[in-house]
């Protein structure tokens, strides 16, 4: 595990703590995981019998970020999971690090938001461990075949995250294209741009 410092404006500074070499890339094989969502039921992805695969996404309340996808991502679950791709986010961010990330905000924002996906609190940070995420929004595409777990892309959703009509690359949307017409995924990977995980202080 290896500590970065990273200066920023005003003398402030961020530490981040990341596996480098945890982080899934395309034609890796991905962990399942059981996560408690928003009714404080557990939730994985061996539930979800009749999905194709899922758009993952590592999410959480605050980041600006993220409120600037968040329609996207609500578009995104609306267009491919009655096609068998749902929508699953996850917030991974350490409540005592960002205190707007508690499992309590989660609810309190899908109330408000009305999200029809899985929202999922990683509370242990073990998933995210698992999976690599250095920021939110970060998507792992997956599909199952041959009852594995198959990440086909990671990265961000598109190329634009100020205006989504300015974009002309939906990668998220494209990759699950390309699966439900059996074609290979053209761009596997992207730079995920957003907040960094709030990792919990050792």
């Amino acid at each position: 595990m290896k500590k970065f410092i990273i200066p920023v404006v005003a003398g402030m500074i961020i530490t981040l703590t990341i596996d480098a070499q945890s982080q899934y890339k395309a034609g890796d094989v991905a962990a399942d995981f059981s996560l408690k969502n928003v009714k404080g039921d557990m939730v994985s992805l061996s539930s979800f019998e009749d999905a194709k695969g899922f758009v993952v996404a590592f999410w959480c309340n605050t980041c600006p970020v993220v409120k600037k996808y968040e329609q996207r991502l609500i578009d995104l679950h609306k267009e491919f999971a009655p096609k068998g791709y749902p929508v699953i986010a996850i917030n991974s961010n350490d409540k005592g690090v960002s205190p707007g990330d508690s499992y309590e905000g989660m609810v309190n924002l899908v109330k408000d938001k009305k999200y029809q996906f899985e929202y999922l609190y990683d509370e242990s940070q073990e998933v995210a461990r698992k999976y690599g995420p250095t920021n939110t929004p970060h998507i792992y595409l997956l599909s199952k075949k041959g009852g594995k777990l198959i990440v086909e892309y990671v990265g961000a959703i598109d190329n634009n995250s100020d205006d989504p009509r300015a974009a002309d690359k939906r990668y998220v949307a494209d990759a699950v294209k390309s699966l439900l017409d059996g074609e290979k995924v053209a761009v596997a990977g992207t730079r995920a741009v957003g907040c960094s995980i709030k990792w919990r202080k050792v």
